[in-house]
């Protein structure tokens, strides 16, 4: 009996998780944990497969999007695009939404680390069945065309509207303005 709990438990484990890397093409990020992953799966809303709550289109990018592999029914969780700056994937699978698609990126899979399983940095997506690839790059021309008023040089966050709201009322801190200045001036003056 303790055999077959011990052999059960050793193939469940993350050793023998499915190997996703055959046909990937993903570039390395140097991250740790990371491995190339390709696979067929449907976009789906998270929110929506988890709880039943399933607005129109996803949510319209208002709802973190998912990738429900084919392979094993695993929700994958796709938070990050393939470009350098802090950028989720929403806006870039958002087209796909309820669609078969195959994407290719990088999975992280950690046992050591809480919550690190099935996170995915997706690189390239296409629908099941096209030969076109489409890269997953385009949350910042989305964020530009949305925020045409904050043109200018530098990050994107230091011009977005909606972050310098929050910092006009929470100060850079979250701690009030006040506290801000008083921070301030005993850390820099």
């Amino acid at each position: 009996m303790t055999r077959i709990i011990a052999l059960a438990l050793f193939a469940t484990s993350p050793a023998f998780a499915a190997d996703f890397s055959e046909g990937s093409t993903a570039k390395s990020w140097n991250l740790y944990a990371e491995a190339p992953a390709f696979f067929e799966s449907k976009v789906v809303d998270i929110t929506c497969e988890v709880t039943g709550d399933c607005p129109d289109n996803c949510g319209n990018g208002d709802r973190q999007l998912g990738l429900l592999r084919a392979a094993d029914g695993v929700l994958v969780f796709p938070n990050k695009n393939a470009q350098s700056g802090f950028q989720g994937a929403t806006v870039d699978l958002l087209p796909f939404c309820d669609k078969q698609v195959e994407v290719d990126g990088l999975l992280i899979e950690d046992e050591d680390i809480q919550g690190a399983t099935n996170i995915f940095l997706v690189q390239k997506i296409r629908e099941v069945g096209s030969e076109d690839w489409v890269k997953a790059n385009t949350w910042s021309k989305a964020w530009a065309a949305k925020y045409p008023e904050a043109k200018g040089k530098g990050p994107w966050f230091r011009r977005d509207p909606r972050v310098n709201a929050h910092l006009a009322e929470t100060g850079h801190f979250g701690l009030g303005l006040e506290k801000d200045a008083e921070l301030i001036k005993e850390l820099f003056e």
